[in-house]
C-alpha cells in the first residue's frame, strides 16, 4: 500500500503546484495590460514621398525642371527636388505623347515609369522592358535625358 500513497500524495502536490502557478500565471496577465490602451500611431495622415528624383542629382533635377517649366507648365521652383509639382508637369506630357493612362496626381507609381520608359526607349538608350520598375538601366536613361535638356 506504500507505493499508492505516496503516489497519491505526489499526484495530489503535482495538481497544487500547477493550480498555483496557472492562477499566478493568470494574475499576471491580468495586470500586464494598462487600463486604458493608448493608440500607438501617430494622428497625422501618411503622405507618399514627396521627393522623388529617380536618381537623378539636384543638378540634373534642375535641368528636368526647367524643362518642364518650358513645355509643360511646370510652375514650381528650380530647386533640384523632383517633387509631386514636377511629376505632375511630367505626366501631362506621359499623357500626351507616352501612352500614360492615370490620373495627373505626382506620383511616380507603375503607370507614370512605365511611359516614362517608353520616352526613354524611344530617344535616350533605355533597352530594358517597359514593365514600371525604376531599375538601374530605366535610371541612367533618364540621366541621358536629364543631360540633354
Amino acid at each position: 500500500m506504500r507505493p499508492n500513497i505516496s503516489t497519491r500524495t505526489l499526484l495530489a502536490a503535482t495538481t497544487t503546484v500547477a493550480l498555483a502557478a496557472g492562477s499566478l500565471a493568470a494574475a499576471g496577465t491580468s495586470f500586464a495590460a494598462p487600463a486604458t490602451a493608448q493608440p500607438a500611431a501617430a494622428s497625422e495622415a501618411v503622405t507618399p514621398q514627396a521627393v522623388n528624383n529617380l536618381g537623378l542629382n539636384a543638378t540634373q533635377a534642375k535641368k528636368v525642371q526647367r524643362w518642364l517649366k518650358k513645355y509643360w507648365n511646370y510652375r514650381g521652383s528650380i530647386d533640384g527636388k523632383l517633387g509631386t509639382n514636377s511629376w505632375k508637369a511630367f505626366q501631362r506630357c506621359l499623357k500626351k505623347y507616352w501612352g500614360y493612362t492615370g490620373p495627373i496626381d505626382g506620383v511616380v507609381g507603375k503607370g507614370t515609369v512605365k511611359a516614362l520608359q517608353r520616352l526613354l526607349k524611344d530617344s535616350y538608350g533605355y533597352r530594358g522592358p517597359i514593365d514600371g520598375v525604376a531599375g538601374s538601366g530605366t535610371k541612367a536613361a533618364f540621366k541621358r535625358f536629364a543631360n540633354a535638356h
